[in-house]
């Protein structure tokens, strides 16, 4: 590692499709079927290629080129923060001249030692509102319903369901009915024993979200996310009113633009789930966070819904940070990008025991990705 130098930089746009379109949310419209997902590819002198999700500039992209690895990233801490723009591609490299995958190099940092095979727990967050369309709550339940099914059939043991249909797209009342409706009939298509999680983004108010959970107290409902704007009178008050009824419901936040307070919320109880994006946060930078939220015996589950590399990258950090509870799980087909060594199997992504990420990058596809919508630059 101390002598790989970087000579090249390469950046792209690979495009790709979910296996059906994803509707609404509380607060936004489709969200469609197509994704994208920019690359960046790093070349050493050797000819070692590492590669990672990035957003940086050409301008930023440049500044690696002539660079030493060791310089840019320290075994013990990860990329340095100067460079964490290139967070990923970055553990990509060290991973494959290492010979190693990055789980390995990050439980290293956090002197823990991983099981073979390594997995992470998954949820599949694809149930969004695809049920606007019909006028009936009971065939809306039921597609909805036969959406966990197939996830279930693909190996998913938890499910994440959008909730707050009153909040924009149906009137209030009709739209909590429908919430209501959609989570009992998911329950049942999917058993007692698998996990529900539900993520109101934000479209629920306090007394809202206590109607929902009150309604839905059979359903053992795991967590409630982005019930309303983070807030912690709001929060202590759902805790204490959770508590009084007995209902071990989890409180989750912080996918957005988080309140600087949060984790010191979620210090004080008040927020049991952290949940800072994948990649906005970075990954060197949850291997700092996540062992604090464990000293707090606070959970990790980092967000990443849309980014589809985040469903392999986030798996990694299993082997660093005791409390992660979920990898969040967008499906989709990326040609150019060979995901196959991950497996999703009785609620439990496996992760390969492959250098780095444990991705292959197509080369052809790629540089004709990099032509159309990036750019390239070497010494």
């Amino acid at each position: 590692m101390e002598q790989a130098q970087i000579v090249g930089v390469a950046w792209g746009l690979l495009e790709g499709v979910r296996p059906r379109p994803a509707g609404c949310n509380a607060r936004l419209g489709p969200h469609g079927r197509h994704i994208s997902v920019p690359l960046l590819q790093l070349v050493t002198r050797e000819g070692v290629v590492g590669f990672g999700w990035c957003r940086a500039t050409p301008g930023e992209a440049e500044a690696l080129l002539g660079m030493r690895l060791d310089v840019l990233f320290d075994p013990a801490r990860g990329v340095g923060h100067r460079w964490r723009a290139f967070d990923y591609a970055l553990w990509d490299l060290a991973g494959k001249l290492a010979g190693r995958p990055v789980y390995a190099l990050a439980a290293e940092i956090a002197g823990a030692n991983p099981t073979l095979p390594f997995s992470a727990p998954c949820y599949d967050t694809s149930l969004y509102f695809d049920d606007l369309h019909l006028p009936d709550d009971e065939a809306a339940a039921e597609l909805m319903a036969s959406e966990a099914r197939a996830g279930y059939d693909q190996g998913h043991r938890a499910f994440k369901l959008k909730v707050g249909r009153g909040a924009r797209h149906m009137p209030h009342d009709a739209g909590t009915r429908r919430d209501i409706a959609i989570v009992k009939a998911v329950r049942a298509a999917v058993g007692a024993d698998a996990q529900l999680l539900l993520d109101a983004n934000n479209g629920y108010t306090l007394n809202l979200a206590k109607h929902v959970l009150e309604a839905t107290a059979d359903c053992a409902i795991f967590w409630l996310e982005e019930a309303f704007h983070e807030d912690d009178v709001l929060y202590s008050d759902l805790q204490k009113w959770l508590e009084a009824r007995q209902l071990p419901i989890l409180i989750a936040d912080g996918e957005g633009q988080a309140d600087p307070r949060l984790l010191a919320w979620a210090q004080a109880g008040l927020v049991d789930v952290v949940q800072y994006d994948i990649f906005s946060h970075g990954f060197t930078n949850w291997l700092t966070l996540g062992p604090q939220l464990d000293g707090w015996n606070v959970r990790s589950a980092p967000h990443h819904y849309g980014g589809h590399y985040g469903n392999y990258a986030a798996g990694h950090l299993a082997g660093a940070i005791r409390g992660l509870t979920f990898v969040e799980w967008d499906d989709a087909s990326v040609p150019g990008l060979d995901t196959s060594q991950y497996k999703v199997a009785e609620g439990r992504v496996v992760i390969p025991d492959r250098p780095g990420f444990g991705i292959e990058l197509d080369t052809e596809r790629f540089q004709h990705a990099v032509a159309r919508t990036g750019f390239s630059r070497a010494l």
